[in-house]
């Protein structure tokens, strides 16, 4: 018997160091013991090679059953963990739940006092819907990405273009071309896996905004046109979902939290109509300073988390004011009006 096991110790040990794979010296192994047993049950008792081999099938047959059950349970085990990280790695788990991997992903939101557990299960259970991925748009977007908020819909029906790339950092060259809402897509959810995109490759119109505002908590409005601006508005005040809305020029940007619903003003309350052209140019006409719409765009986000979660103080009534370039902030009080064409019957 010591011989077959020196035998089956050379096979395994041996062709594990030449590289055999292992389901192949499990196969010459198993080959061995079918011979030996084959011997013992074909030769006389009092064969030498029957001696040597342990002279009784008995005995290879117990320690054929030992083998059997140790590799039954090994296939169990292996099994049983399949079937684990299929279902529970990295994979989002069902809504208001956190996996390990996202307990430890939010963890400094967590150990808030402001946000703690429940303001995360609140940012998890949250929708927010971000008209435009531009300037304003590509960083609140990828901060509400990163804070877990777990559904946001982006709205453009723009592609993406070289000139955009100075200031609209959710978009890197490579996707240039590429539907804007398709390239922040692509980047939020590489960095965030737990949450899902809702991308809506075209243009906010009439048609569709009161509906698709409907579905959302929240709405964060980083275009550049009063129209959509108007339009965004009407829908939220419609709709009771408060609007955050931000705006650049130059060197300077401001946002708001315009929410008729609490007793704060709307965008036409402040804005009853839209300015003269001339007094509002676009960015491609008067230009931006690259960090403003990230500085403005982050201040956004952070207005959407305390909204969500119930933090601090929103800046419903107010509008904030940073002028980067002498480094300058200030904030106006603001007031609802009566006679608002948009929320004063609300």
């Amino acid at each position: 018997m010591l011989l077959v096991l020196v035998i089956a110790g050379a096979l395994w040990f041996g062709g594990r160091f030449m590289g055999v794979p292992q389901a192949a010296r499990m196969s010459l192994l198993g080959l061995l013991f079918v011979a030996v047993l084959g011997m013992q049950v074909a030769l006389p008792e009092t064969n030498p090679l029957r001696q040597a081999t342990g002279g009784s099938a008995a005995l290879w047959l117990i320690l054929g059953g030992f083998a059997a059950v140790i590799w039954a349970y090994r296939r169990l085990i292996v099994h049983l963990r399949g079937r684990v990280t299929a279902q529970t790695p990295d994979a989002p788990p069902k809504q208001g739940s956190f996996s390990d991997t996202e307990l430890d992903r939010y963890a400094r939101h967590i150990v808030l006092r402001e946000v703690g557990g429940a303001g995360q299960k609140a940012l998890k259970n949250a929708k927010v819907l971000v008209i435009g991925a531009g300037g304003l748009g590509a960083p609140a977007l990828q901060y509400l990405a990163a804070a877990g908020v777990g559904t946001i819909g982006v709205v453009d029906d723009d592609v993406v273009e070289n000139a955009n790339l100075q200031r609209q950092v959710i978009h890197p060259d490579g996707n240039i071309g590429m539907p804007k809402v398709f390239s922040a897509q692509a980047q939020m959810e590489a960095q965030n896996p737990f949450i899902t995109v809702r991308p809506y490759h075209r243009r906010l119109t009439d048609e569709i905004a009161a509906e698709l505002v409907r579905d959302y908590d929240l709405v964060l409005d980083g275009t550049d046109n009063f129209e959509t601006r108007y339009l965004v508005n009407a829908a939220c005040v419609a709709a009771g979902v408060p609007l955050v809305s931000g705006a650049l020029s130059q060197w300077e940007g401001q946002l708001s939290v315009f929410d008729p619903a609490k007793g704060a003003p709307c965008y036409r309350c402040i804005f009853a109509q839209a300015p003269a052209a001339h007094l509002a140019p676009s960015c491609a006409e008067a230009g931006v300073i690259g960090p403003l719409p990230g500085v403005i765009g982050s201040m956004m986000a952070v207005e959407a988390v305390k909204l969500i979660t119930g933090a601090g103080t929103p800046a419903r009534g107010q509008m904030l004011i940073y002028d980067a370039l002498y480094g300058e902030n200030r904030t106006i009080q603001l007031s609802r009006r009566a006679d608002c064409a948009t929320c004063g019957q609300s």
